[in-house]
């Protein structure tokens, strides 16, 4: 396929000649500088600072929220005492900034190989990243602690 190319002097393309833009702005020095990005022309003295302010610039991130997945099997002791203790853990330590989803394996059993359960009750913790795992009834408050990572091992 043959493409028409449009030359000026040894120059291919539209591209103007070596010297002309600084010689149209020797002419003419008021006239408005193009910057080095094409199409957009930048006038003398105008100021990068004049931007409008982002919306909620100045004001404190929102805090994380927390994404937490109980992994239960029907409606065993076991399971209801875990979700009872991560309730009442969350209520405490991540007030408003949780939340719960409770999957069980029973109606759902393709959701355990996405996050490799092997036991149960498991939590999962989704958000805040890196993902975290919990297996248990939660009952051990330290551990969850030091498992969500909220605070360190001692």
């Amino acid at each position: 396929m043959k493409t028409n190319t449009v030359k000026r002097g040894n120059r291919t393309g539209s591209a103007p000649a070596p010297g002309a833009v600084f010689r149209a702005l020797a002419e003419n020095p008021g006239a408005p500088k193009r910057s080095q990005r094409a199409g957009s022309v930048r006038t003398p003295g105008a100021a990068r600072a004049a931007r409008p302010a982002r919306p909620g610039a100045g004001v404190l991130p929102k805090a994380k929220l927390w994404q937490l997945r109980l992994y239960v099997m029907d409606s065993t002791s076991k399971s209801a005492t875990a979700f009872t203790n991560l309730k009442q853990f969350c209520q405490t330590h991540l007030k408003g900034r949780y939340r719960i989803t409770v999957i069980d394996l029973l109606k759902q059993p393709q959701l355990a190989k996405g996050d490799q359960i092997l036991a149960i009750p498991t939590v999962v913790r989704q958000l805040p990243r890196p993902v975290r795992t919990l297996i248990g009834n939660l009952s051990d408050t330290a551990r969850v602690l030091v498992g969500l990572d909220l605070r360190t091992a001692d």
